[in-house]
């Protein structure tokens, strides 16, 4: 978050997302959950558990960071939501007793630096999901790194994170390396154009997307004009009276869609006809809708991959529409249950030094975004993909294949 990922990685109608509340009761698979209200420290019970002296004697925890309330709150509802479903089908299907431990980071590096100091002090989690956005890994990874921690994110994106400063940290997505220069080419093989605007929003993960993408531009001789704005900001109209008529792209790597909404808006008002190109906190169906724009993403559609069928349908009976920050998070979950269940079966008990061992050996052939899941040396995914959308008049993403 793409913070990318959140990479890295946003107003209350974002796709429609109706499960901004608390998760409530949640049955998947015959396994039963509940949570209770979000914040930093709070625990959210995972599953009943079958009585048996396999559930009973592979016990853990495990810390969500997530922005569940803030600008963001909507992506960080539904990632919770998504680490939630999956905890409760793998408490199920390997009869573990894993609980989650809630917190919230508002997508702010002090206050994810906070929730993270009370993971470290809890000795009962052996794992942490998250958290979203790049500029928060860079402020807790050598917390977690001191503390042998591993955490896996699944929407930060920006390539440094993975440079060797946060030996714990591990992430399911791809990397603004390989996302910026593949949106850059298609940029310029796509859309010719023979000026664009690029736009920062003054995180990590955006100015880590600028700084991939611009060299591929300048290399096809495309005139820039590198502008930076704070994520705050909600008065796009002096900015986007800088896009000159020969400026045909305006790339918004931004983490905020409701931002990126107001810019389209403010273009339409100047009468400016330039295509919005942005990144995945834009991929936001009913928030970010300005037709004919562009939007690239760490995650797929899983509504469109057949395998996922069960896991959509239990997520959509649960919190309706949904996009694609939280399938990411059900993997990095995914990961980490997996690795505590190996460390049980091998008649260990799970601490943070087996847990970390275990993620570093990850190999599944599968997952929930239609690729395997391995990392690695560094934490990176191996093979990571990124997809691309484009919305139509009726604010409906559409990908394009390839």
């Amino acid at each position: 978050m793409n913070g990318r990922g959140v990479n890295g990685r946003a107003t209350n109608s974002r796709r429609a997302i109706v499960a901004a509340t608390a998760f409530g009761t949640l049955i998947v698979a015959g396994c039963s959950s509940s949570s209770s209200t979000t914040g930093a420290g709070t625990s959210s019970s995972s599953a009943s558990g079958t009585g048996s002296a396999a559930a009973s004697s592979c016990a853990a925890s495990i810390g969500i960071e997530a922005p569940i309330t803030g600008p963001v709150a909507p992506l960080g509802t539904e990632q919770l939501h998504f680490a939630q479903l999956a905890l409760s089908m793998d408490n199920a299907a390997n009869k573990t007793s894993i609980t989650l431990v809630q917190g919230d980071t508002q997508l702010q590096p002090a206050q994810a630096t906070t929730v993270t100091q009370q993971f470290v002090s809890n000795s009962k989690i052996v794992g942490v999901v998250g958290p979203a956005g790049s500029q928060e890994v860079e402020a807790v990874g050598p917390v977690l790194g001191r503390a042998g921690l591993a955490f896996i994110s699944g929407s930060a994106t920006n390539a440094t994170l993975t440079s060797g400063s946060n030996p714990t940290f591990f992430r399911v997505v791809s990397k603004d390396s390989v996302q910026g220069p593949q949106d850059a080419n298609y940029i310029v093989s796509k859309l010719h154009p023979k000026a664009i605007m690029i736009v920062d929003d003054q995180e990590a993960y955006s100015t880590g997307l600028v700084s991939a993408m611009t060299p591929v531009f300048q290399q096809a001789g495309v005139k820039v004009d590198h502008e930076s704005v704070s994520q705050k900001t909600t008065d796009f109209s002096a900015l986007v009276a800088k896009v000159t008529g020969q400026t045909s792209v305006v790339v918004l790597p931004w983490q905020v869609a409701a931002n990126a909404q107001q810019f389209g808006r403010d273009l339409t008002q100047q009468h400016k006809s330039a295509v919005i190109f942005g990144t995945d906190g834009l991929f936001s169906p009913g928030t970010f809708t300005i037709n004919g724009s562009y939007v690239s993403s760490f995650g797929p559609d899983i509504t469109a991959i057949p395998s996922d069928s069960s896991i959509v349908s239990a997520a959509t009976s649960k919190f309706g529409t949904f996009g694609t920050f939280g399938p990411p998070v059900f993997a990095a979950t995914h990961v980490i249950d997996e690795a505590i269940a190996s460390v049980c079966k091998s008649g260990q008990t799970p601490s943070r030094a087996n847990v970390l061992a275990a993620i570093k050996n990850t190999n599944e052939s599968s997952s929930i975004l239609g690729q395997p899941i391995s990392f690695d040396s560094h934490g990176d995914l191996v093979n990571g993909k990124f997809f691309l959308f484009k919305i139509s008049s009726s604010g409906k993403y559409q990908l394009i294949p390839g």
